[in-house]
């Protein structure tokens, strides 16, 4: 239990789950073996994106991408057809993944940093507590 394995995993585990590829356990695994990172909190991490919460999160990426690229709102409609899947698909995979790499880094960072803080803030306290408390 270490700040700097935890609070990496973290981070590292916020960025993997706006990989739009299902590919986020194996990635994860090699990624804490090669960069030493706490393998129970990046796999954790990873399960944020799960059946509930890949909609709104890959939203989330499509709506950051097609911000991003200047795109106005556009109407989306499916149709399980192969004409769709080669012309109506064409327009959202642009913003979608440029979406999926700016989310994935801003909330990796942020993660990172916030979980790093809140850390660091939480040992500060009970050193200074437990200092005071032996001055008694």
């Amino acid at each position: 239990m270490q700040r700097r394995s935890i609070t990496s995993a973290f981070g590292v585990g916020l960025a993997i789950c706006f990989i739009p590829l299902p590919v986020h356990i194996p990635l994860a695994f090699m990624l804490a073996m090669l960069l030493r990172l706490n393998v129970p909190t990046l796999m954790g991490t990873v399960f944020i994106v799960n059946p509930f919460t890949v909609v709104p999160i890959y939203y989330l990426a499509y709506v950051t991408g097609r911000f991003a690229l200047g795109q106005a709102p556009g109407n989306f409609r499916f149709e399980l057809s192969w004409d769709w899947l080669q012309n109506g698909l064409g327009p959202v995979w642009k913003p979608f993944l440029l979406g999926c790499l700016i989310c994935g880094l801003v909330f990796g960072l942020v993660g990172w940093l916030v979980l790093d803080r809140v850390w660091r803030s939480r040992v500060l306290k009970k050193y200074r507590t437990r200092g005071s408390r032996s001055n008694l």
